[in-house]
């Protein structure tokens, strides 16, 4: 099995609600096979013996219990789906299938449901499994507690300010961790591009097409070095690729290594993952705050909460020093590998482009995104500077054309970080009128 495959297998593994849930089934069953041994043993008190009809009846209420609570965490799932996709983002749903409390919940109940099952089947007249039905009852306890956890998580975290936070956090994490990878492996800013390592090249294509998700570039950089050649992925993780359009371009080799080997370090799939994607955040990020912006929802407020994380996230980025290509090289030096990457401009665009054209109308959304550039001015490095510049010579003309009226037109520029939260003050630094 490829690299590609296994990564593929994993995030099937992550966003499946069944397998975990299978896996406490079984686990059921075995402990209570093993509590039925150590009930033979007959070493329990005296107050942990039950007749054979108190053990049925607890055990049978226990299994009725658990298929309820197990169609009432089901109703749960409905209504995250439908919430997400009527007023948050359908790419919200891709990380909310992965949230590890809902599966340990349902593997909870699938397993004390089979545990107490299990159960029933070896009691007798003269035989009862004491401990068993002991073990049942603190199930019971634990599962209702885990379903106390599961609800009050998620009466908090499905406010759209919640989702924001959380999607930006994991999205500054995969930023941060993914580029000080790629950037402690790349030379240093400003260093051409490697030449090509002579010969032919070779032109390595998608069977299938797809999105990339994810490549492995160590495992690439290694290939490139067996076959003496400099390989150049020329897609952004990301991107869609049709069947058979180009992934890599392969510089030299002797001989040049097999498209299979090559395409086997770069997994496809149906939409984009967040493993090496951190823009994909940033999108999700971006669509709550239109979809809250769209004239059937018409929220501001929402939007300009959720620009609250997009700015902390744009900082995040202003401050790893990105660059729109990194050059891999092997241990003597040689350029190996080459990889596209986003710049500042790419996230920046992303972060306030569809905000500033939808949200336009809005004076809160106007004074917010004038804020947020400000901020990016006073706090980030020279060099990210004159794209926020851009962007704030782009939000002045809109605001224009949308307010032809002088007042309405001054109060729409003036900088506030709430939308609409206080009387015009001095913000964090000078911007163009």
């Amino acid at each position: 099995m490829s690299w590609a495959s296994r990564f593929r297998l994993l995030q099937y593994t992550k966003a499946s609600l069944w397998i975990v849930p299978l896996i406490g089934l079984v686990l059921g069953v075995l402990l209570a096979e093993w509590a039925v041994s150590v009930d033979a043993t007959e070493w329990l008190p005296a107050g942990w013996r039950y007749s054979a009809s108190t053990a049925g009846g607890v055990l049978t209420a226990i299994v009725g219990a658990m298929i309820a609570l197990l169609g009432f965490v089901v109703t749960i799932g409905v209504l995250v789906v439908q919430q997400a996709t009527g007023t948050l983002s359908p790419r919200y749903m891709r990380l909310w299938y992965r949230d590890r409390l809902q599966k340990a919940v349902l593997a909870t109940f699938t397993g004390t449901f089979s545990f107490s099952f299990a159960l029933l089947r070896s009691i007798e007249s003269d035989s009862v499994p004491d401990l068993g039905v002991t073990m049942a009852g603190s199930a019971v306890s634990v599962s209702l507690l885990l379903l106390l956890v599961y609800l009050n998580r998620f009466t908090h975290n499905l406010r759209p300010v919640a989702i924001a936070g959380l999607v930006g956090r994991m999205g500054e994490e995969v930023l941060v961790r993914g580029e000080a990878a790629v950037l402690g492996a790349a030379p240093r800013a400003g260093d051409p591009v490697p030449p090509a390592a002579g010969g032919p090249i070779t032109y390595v294509r998608s069977e299938r097409g797809g999105v990339i998700q994810a490549f492995h570039p160590e495992r690439l950089t290694a290939l490139a070095v067996r076959h003496d050649c400099l390989l150049v992925v020329t897609r952004l993780v990301g991107d869609y690729v049709p069947p058979g359009g180009v992934v890599v371009e392969v510089h030299g080799g002797s001989p040049a290594p097999a498209a299979r080997r090559v395409t086997g370090l770069i997994a496809f799939g149906s939409e984009r993952t967040i493993e090496q994607d951190p823009a994909f955040a940033l999108r999700v990020l971006v669509d709550i705050a239109v979809r809250a912006l769209s004239p059937a929802v018409n929220d501001p407020t929402t939007a300009v909460q959720v620009l609250n994380r997009i700015e902390a996230f744009l900082h995040t980025v202003g401050r790893t020093g990105l660059r729109n290509r990194y050059v891999l090289a092997d241990r003597d030096g040689t350029p190996r590998l080459v990889v596209q990457g986003r710049d500042w401009e790419d996230y920046l665009q992303l972060a306030v482009t569809e905000i500033r054209e939808y949200g336009t109308s809005s004076v809160q959304i106007c004074r917010r995104l004038r804020a947020l550039l400000e901020g990016l001015l006073s706090a980030l490095p020279p060099g990210p500077l004159p794209a926020v510049r851009t962007e704030l010579t782009l939000l002045r003309e809109a605001v224009e054309r949308e307010y032809p009226d002088p007042a309405r037109r001054t109060r729409a520029r003036t900088p506030d970080p709430q939308g609409i939260g206080a009387r015009p003050r001095p913000g964090p630094g000078p911007g163009p009128d």
